[in-house]
């Protein structure tokens, strides 16, 4: 009898859960494209369209926690295909919406449905996959797709908005969702969840959710009212009183819902310390190069999409083709490592590029060089799993997506203002708008690339080196 991490039923699980995984990240790139579209047809005003992305966010970011480890709970399948279920018929509401604010709420819900599908996935992976080559190519797989997602959602976002309208960007949810709930249904493995009397901590509940939620939002709003407004410095002290109170409770309680234990272990703290900085600095690549290629260099949304198509390609051929056997070679770390000088090159680049660029010689590199978050992505998801418990698998993947979205909050406002603010000092100074529009991106990449280096000495300072399957192989045979 095949084992469990190699068995047909497994793949067919690792093929439903990257197929998730890729409707979520397609769906956060495909509405960017398609904003202004939804804007002339229902009358958003230009405050009130940042809620299509942020309505989004605040359920996606606050939830994710607490939808992990509620799926240890009541069951990791029962909640990834309660979230599908639930993102399917948001994606419907989103596209038959006529109004803002039926649109607005369709997207938190879609929010909601994510976060409860996501949350779960890494932990239904790494209980499917135990042999450590094995789960270093499932994870590799579904790292690629949420790299692949984000590239696609570019390109498709255009086309579908370009050829028919942007209803149709979730509508095309439908099929896919309707699908991945049949396969589930029959491919995703029965787990024991733990019950919620070993949980059921509903003051903590309340403290984590609320507490991240007016972090989210007090982030994606530092860009409207500055950092350091009333609104953003009140939100801000209120989300981290709510997160204080939420690891006092957690220290104490005696069914606590993110049990402490899971932040002792310095794989699961240090991956995801560096995820966080690694991910806000490369909002600066996944969002602010395509705003510089529409906006200083004249592309349109489907060129933009097919200019960073190199990109996609080149991270799922390193994820899916090199990063498994580098890893079980070379270990976790070294393989992170090596990835994140990769990006810091990434981003190095890019603070030189000019305003009248040829795509072959100062883009390309670029895009090419990206081939390290192929590598970063795979090893820091590893290392993130692998020191949680079991039972706490779906509590460790709530919190490795959790600190994915505080880090993309982090950059979008971070960067975006830093490059807004640069941008509107040049133009006060007299230089042209394209010129002025390149010297705010140039900070936004060059403080992006001092993130990476510090998750660079985080990762070299706090993650352990492990010893190479090879290696451990012939000590023991020794």
């Amino acid at each position: 009898m095949p084992a469990p991490s190699t068995s047909p039923r497994a793949h067919l699980a690792l093929g439903v859960l990257a197929t998730g995984m890729l409707m979520t990240v397609l769906d956060g790139s495909i509405v960017t494209v398609a904003m202004p579209a939804m804007q002339n047809d229902l009358g958003f005003t230009p405050v009130g369209l940042s809620w299509v992305v942020n309505a989004y966010l605040i359920a996606f970011g606050s939830l994710l926690l607490l939808a992990g480890r509620l799926g240890d709970l009541v069951g990791r399948k029962r909640m990834f295909l309660a979230g599908t279920g639930v993102f399917t018929a948001a994606s419907l509401l989103a596209g038959l919406a006529a109004s803002p604010a039926v649109l607005i709420a369709a997207r938190f819900l879609q929010g909601v449905g994510s976060a409860m599908s996501s949350a779960v996935g890494l932990g239904i992976l790494v209980t499917l996959f135990t042999e450590p080559r094995e789960r270093a190519r499932a994870i590799a797989v579904f790292s690629f797709t949420g790299a692949a997602g984000a590239s696609l959602g570019q390109v498709l976002g255009g086309v579908l908005t370009d050829a028919l309208a942007w209803n149709w960007i979730f509508f095309i949810n439908l099929p896919i969702g309707v699908a991945t709930l049949l396969v589930a249904l029959r491919a995703l493995p029965a787990d024991q969840s733990l019950g919620l009397k070993a949980g059921a901590d509903v003051i903590g509940a309340l403290l984590v959710t609320s507490g991240l939620m007016a972090g989210i939002y007090a982030v994606v709003k530092i860009e409207e009212y500055g950092a350091g407004s009333a609104h953003t410095l009140g939100f801000g002290t209120l989300a981290l009183a709510l997160l204080a109170g939420f690891l006092l409770r957690q220290a104490k309680a005696a069914q606590p819902l993110m049990p402490l234990r899971i932040l002792r272990s310095r794989a699961v703290a240090g991956a995801n310390a560096v995820q966080m900085l690694m991910v806000a600095a490369l909002f600066s690549f996944q969002v602010l190069v395509a705003l510089y290629l529409q906006k200083v260099l004249g592309y349109g949304a489907a060129e933009t999409g097919l200019a960073m198509l190199p990109a996609a390609l080149i991270v799922g051929a390193v994820s899916l083709g090199a990063s498994a056997p580098l890893i079980a070679r070379f270990g976790e770390r070294n393989v992170l490592l090596t990835g994140i000088v990769l990006l810091v090159g990434v981003l190095g680049l890019l603070t030189r590029v000019p305003v009248h660029a040829s795509y072959v010689t100062d883009l390309l590199p670029v895009m090419l060089l990206a081939a390290g978050f192929g590598l970063a992505l795979p090893a820091l998801t590893a290392l993130a799993m692998s020191g949680a418990e079991e039972a706490d698998a779906g509590l460790a993947s709530g919190l490795f997506n959790t600190t994915q979205q505080i880090g993309m909050a982090l950059g979008v406002a971070v960067l975006s203002t830093l490059a807004a603010a640069r941008t509107e000092s040049l133009t006060k100074d007299g230089k042209p708008n394209a010129e002025a529009l390149t010297g705010g991106y140039h900070l936004a990449f060059g403080v992006g690339a001092g993130l990476l280096l510090l998750a660079l000495a985080v990762a070299f300072t706090v993650l352990r080196p492990r010893v190479p399957e090879d290696d451990r192989q012939l000590t023991m045979a020794a």
